[in-house]
């Protein structure tokens, strides 16, 4: 193998990590978002399944996270972010049901 070919797929394992990093922290505020707003609204179905969702990926992200660079806590902390306003967008999308 070339050095470049190696460079190239070790890149590309760093940035799926990232990818999976964010992710999880997008969806894991995205359902603490979605939660609080189904308790408030009494959407007892989702807010059940959001809450096992909240804490089963908590469970993931402490692992991942933990033990981390200052960048891969921005882009943790970048999901989280983003999630937040997902979960608000879902929130208005259930308040028309």
């Amino acid at each position: 193998m070339n050095e470049t070919l190696v460079i190239t797929k070790l890149n590309n394992i760093y940035e799926n990590k990232k990818i999976q990093l964010f992710t999880t922290a997008f969806f894991q505020v995205f359902f603490v978002s979605t939660n609080v707003w189904c308790i408030a609204n009494r959407f007892y179905t989702v807010a059940l399944i959001s809450s096992f969702a909240i804490s089963y990926l908590w469970t993931i992200n402490v692992r991942k996270i933990v033990i981390s660079a200052v960048s891969d806590r921005i882009i943790y902390a970048s999901g989280a972010a983003t999630g937040c306003i997902g979960g608000m967008l879902m929130g208005q999308l259930l308040s028309k049901i």
